[in-house]
């Protein structure tokens, strides 16, 4: 079996401006970076909002095991079998980040037979973005360490400074870091800290505005310190928005590419999905909806945590909401949740499915909360067993769920054409209404409670002395209407990743809470999130190359 750039460098790509003649983009339309690449103008995004919207598709999934999901590759092979049915279909995806690429997790370009291309400038610099998203990061640190050197007239107190730099690297050496040392010329000497790039609230402000003038206001509410007497301090005192927006004037526009078939994707953006909130950009996606009859878009990690920001948060800034959503899983997954040991997914065992259904069940239960109906998408293996098979179906059939294989990975649209006729069943006839799961009125406590309490089936919160603090002061200072983003492990419904299955009884901690104004939400901090990844015994890197001629070796 090839491996999955082995397939990608297998395919004749044709021009971009080719692909996306389909949905009605002229070449004057784009900013091409070269025969493959290409970012739309601003110009036919304001041309097109006056379009008819088309179907929105939202792919979710199970909680991630080790076994793997494959949300990714399901969404793309998804859109492409919607377009060999004969609907216009787009796909907006996530861009990668280079620390996961490097590390452990791989890219986010899917995988075999379903892929976007040219998967290898996906995977590493791309378009840019990501260090132009640095760049302004970083610009806003240096100037905030200058205001401090030049007198500080703001009175900012510099052990209360909560912006960090950040780099698009696994780098664990750089999670607590001492700066401004050696000398009076060389600033203020005090701690601070770096994040991964797609952790900086730069990145989900990115993907939230919708426009350069929202980018700009969004920008200019970043809280970025505190001052002696404990009001905050925005960008907008420092007076450094414009320039941060200059610094982001080209990676705010969506990039376009296409998959192995053709299908035109938008790849743009890519914020954390436990610390934020996990979503390509609201200007692809409400692009993507405007151009095509359907688009194909997914969340970060599981639905507890991607889904439901996804409809929380995301959902209000789109120009429509969702028509149905998909839910990815997989047998040797519900395994997992069952019980069983990775080492031995390969062996039959009916029971173990039987149990961990009810992690998807509860998945199933949470988007119908939404009013949102759902399809189940089981993405095939070849462990596979017609037993395991029979009694998923069954038990699918009790909640009345509608549930379909899908062999994408390996045979690209035609292994999705089941899946495409349900999705679009559900669309026709699976009367969407749509509902948040809670009002902008409720307080911070509320949000939080609601969330864990009817999404992840825990029956108390606890907040910590530091949040409970800051639920006072946050009222205070007018956040508490913001929509909340929780912040904890992707691999289980609690705060504790051994937790697997669909845990009852448990409460989760909320330890702090961190203010994201800009972006336009506040995270709540359960257990012990990772900003700064760090890298394994043995990273990908391990595995890439490059030979004479350019060509890209083990990248997956």
């Amino acid at each position: 079996m090839k491996s999955d750039i082995e397939i990608a460098q297998s395919v004749t790509l044709k021009p971009i401006a080719e692909v996306v003649k389909q949905v009605g983009i002229d070449f004057d339309d784009l900013e091409l970076y070269g025969k493959y690449k290409a970012k739309l103008s601003f110009d036919k995004i304001e041309k097109i909002k006056a379009n008819k919207l088309g179907k929105l598709i939202l792919v979710t999934a199970i909680n991630p095991t080790p076994a793997g999901e494959g949300k990714s590759t399901m969404s793309i092979g998804l859109a492409d079998a919607l377009n060999k049915m004969g609907k216009k279909t787009m796909i907006a995806l996530r861009e990668p980040s280079l620390g996961p690429v490097m590390g452990i997790k791989g890219g986010a370009a899917g995988g075999g037979y379903a892929q976007v291309l040219p998967m290898e400038d996906i995977n590493l610099h791309f378009t840019g973005d990501m260090h132009a998203i640095t760049t302004a990061n970083n610009a806003l640190s240096a100037l905030i360490d200058n205001h401090l050197h030049q007198g500080n007239e703001l009175g900012i107190d510099q052990r209360r400074i909560i912006w960090k730099r950040v780099v698009d690297l696994n780098d664990r050496a750089l999670r607590h870091v001492t700066i401004g040392l050696g000398s009076p010329v060389n600033g203020i000497p005090r701690e601070d800290g770096f994040d991964i790039t797609v952790a900086s609230e730069i990145m989900a402000i990115l993907c939230l505005a919708t426009d350069i003038n929202d980018l700009k206001e969004r920008l200019a509410n970043i809280v970025v310190a505190y001052r002696y007497d404990r009001t905050p301090v925005y960008v907008r005192d420092l007076k450094v928005e414009g320039a941060l927006t200059l610094i982001l004037k080209d990676a705010i526009k969506p990039n376009l590419v296409q998959t192995i078939y053709g299908t035109p994707a938008f790849v743009h953006g890519g914020p954390f999905a436990n610390i934020a909130h996990g979503c390509n950009s609201v200007l692809a996606t409400a692009t993507a909806l405007r151009l095509a009859d359907y688009t194909i878009t997914e969340a970060g990690f599981g639905a507890d945590l991607g889904a439901e920001k996804f409809l929380d948060i995301k959902t209000p800034n789109l120009p429509t909401t969702p028509d149905a959503v998909v839910i990815v899983a997989t047998i040797r997954a519900l395994k997992m949740h069952g019980g069983v040991a990775k080492t031995d997914l390969g062996k039959e065992n009916v029971e173990a499915v039987r149990t961990g259904f009810a992690n998807l069940k509860r998945h199933v239960e949470n988007v119908r909360k939404f009013g949102l109906p759902a399809v189940v998408a089981i993405n095939e293996f070849v462990a596979d067993t017609e037993a395991e098979i029979a009694v998923l179906k069954e038990l699918c059939a009790e909640i009345d769920v509608p549930v379909e294989l899908a062999s994408v990975w390996a045979n690209g649209p035609d292994g999705g054409i089941n899946l495409a006729n349900a999705v679009v069943n559900a669309v026709e006839n699976g009367n969407a209404e749509y509902e948040r799961l809670y009002s902008d009125e409720d307080s911070l406590e509320e949000k939080v409670t609601k969330i864990v309490t009817e999404i992840y089936g825990g029956d108390k919160v606890i907040f910590g002395k530091k949040a409970k603090t800051q639920l006072k002061q946050f009222a205070q200072f007018g956040w508490d209407k913001l929509p909340v983003c929780m912040a904890k492990t992707q691999y289980s419904f609690s705060d504790n990743p051994s937790q697997l299955g669909a845990p009852t009884d448990f409460a989760i901690t909320i330890r702090e809470f961190v203010p994201k104004i800009g972006a336009g939400f506040i995270v709540a901090l359960t257990g012990d999130v990772m900003t700064m990844p760090g890298l394994p015994k043995k990273p990908a890197a391990l595995n890439m190359d490059i030979t004479p001629d350019g060509t890209a070796i083990g990248l997956f």
